[in-house]
């Protein structure tokens, strides 16, 4: 059986689809801010979502914002082996 989609790796993504992720909503009950950052942290390389970050902050987004267990985006990215440059990028911003 073959797969329906395959992976793709080092995909360039436009201004217009990492603006996107600002529409994204959680469907748990979760903060939207939250959900955005932690989906966008998922899915963007560093530089994609640096840019995120900006439109993010411009659009009046909450970086402090918490998810359902009280810990913020940086806290839990800060804790993965890849993260810190994501977590850097957070706190340049005015994360915490």
């Amino acid at each position: 059986m073959r797969k329906d989609k395959e992976k793709v790796i080092d995909e360039v993504w436009t201004e217009d689809h990492i603006r996107s992720f600002l529409g994204v909503r959680a469907h748990d009950g979760s903060d939207h801010d939250f959900h955005m950052l932690l989906k966008a942290y998922q899915s963007m390389r560093a530089a994609d979502f640096e840019l995120f970050v900006g439109f993010f902050v411009a659009d009046g987004r909450n970086l402090a914002a918490t998810g359902k267990d009280g810990r913020t985006v940086v806290e839990i990215i800060g804790e993965h082996r890849h993260g810190a440059e994501y977590a850097h990028i957070l706190r340049q911003a005015g994360g915490h």
